[in-house]
């Protein structure tokens, strides 16, 4: 009998240990996958730190929208600029000119989509007569026109904090660069052939699920569609587009309802109007419409926002970049829209 009660006592120790040793080899797996997960935010983190701090020279204080007294950041950021270049700074027609010369000719119409998508013409920029005075140089660089819905607009002139020359060397494939204040949020902007890509390769085409912002492959790499939409993962670690929803929070948008897209010929500043929860298909994601319907979509655009905007609404005239990011739920994004308040012409 005893001899059974040991035998017994035998088999459920092996047993015992058997299931130990599962648990410790599925704890192991867990652990190690957990820090793989942690490896890749960490090196994609680390990536785009780096390469902040290496090719931006955005201020701290720079601002991204109006300050406290009502006027616009950009309007200050234009007259510092300015006021630096009178003072012996940089020459803004020298950069101007340079852009031209890098890009073959960029601001060309016919390679900005003269064909009506919405209705806007960058011109190109003419070769600079030798000036005699560094101030000629900064009238001759702000003399490039807009032509939107037949009316010309002369562009103000910026500085453009990021160096795409040394950033297109890195990856060709770099068309912009995206700077959310409000969620303190810096990153490049990529465009592949597919939207495919960059869903988990990084600005140097790195494999990280992390991925990259990159902008719709169906849309003009000038942003002159109706809708632009720009794409990022809702990481946990917040990085990429993780706090995006933080603009549902009425204060947070109200602190800054701004976000600004460099390129390397020009500088676009949007106001953010609508954020909401949509279907990952439908219209948010189309580039182009006729008038009566992107109007019709503008209106429910402003209607199903989550956030009170300020500032007038937009109106089929106008054009917007729609930034998309996931839910958690597979059928559904969250979306924060902003319609193009200014154009500045990079120097």
């Amino acid at each position: 009998m005893s001899k059974n009660k040991k035998k017994g006592g035998g088999i459920g120790s092996v047993i015992t240990t058997l299931v130990l040793i599962a648990a410790i080899a599925v704890f192991c797996y867990a652990a190690w996958t957990l820090y793989g997960y942690y490896r890749e935010y960490k090196a994609g983190t680390d990536e785009y730190s780096k390469l902040e701090n290496a090719f931006t020279s955005m201020e701290d204080g720079q601002s991204d929208g109006e300050s406290a007294d009502g006027s616009s950041g950009a309007a200050a950021e234009m007259e510092a600029v300015t006021e630096s270049m009178s003072e012996g700074g940089a020459a803004a027609g020298d950069g101007a000119a340079d852009a031209a010369s890098a890009s073959g000719g960029v601001y060309e119409p016919e390679q900005h989509g003269e064909t009506g998508k919405s209705g806007i013409v960058l011109k190109r920029v003419e070769d600079l007569e030798d000036p005699d005075t560094l101030e000629e140089k900064v009238e001759q660089a702000a003399a490039v026109d807009t032509e939107e819905n037949r009316e010309k607009k002369r562009l103000p002139l910026m500085r453009n904090p990021i160096d795409f020359a040394q950033l297109q060397e890195i990856n060709p494939e770099i068309i912009g660069w995206i700077r959310i204040g409000a969620l303190d949020k810096s990153y490049p902007v990529a465009q592949a052939k597919d939207n495919d890509f960059y869903l988990h390769r990084t600005f140097e085409k790195k494999d990280n699920f992390a991925g990259c912002i990159f902008l719709n492959c169906d849309n003009s790499r000038f942003f002159t569609d109706q809708n632009s939409v720009v794409y990022g993962h809702n990481m946990k670690n917040g990085s990429m587009f993780g706090t995006l929803r933080n603009f549902t929070d009425q204060a947070t948008y109200d602190k800054n309802p701004y976000f600004w897209i460099f390129t390397p010929q020009y500088i676009y500043q949007y106001q953010i109007f609508s954020c909401s929860i949509v279907s990952k298909i439908g219209d948010p994601y189309r580039t182009r419409f006729t008038t009566k319907d992107f109007e019709q979509f503008l209106k429910k655009c402003v209607e199903s926002s989550q956030v009170k905007a300020r500032g007038p609404e937009p109106e089929a005239t106008d054009r917007i970049v729609t930034l998309s990011t996931c839910t958690g739920d597979d059928s559904t994004r969250f979306i924060a829209q902003g319609v193009l308040r200014q154009i500045y012409l990079s120097r």
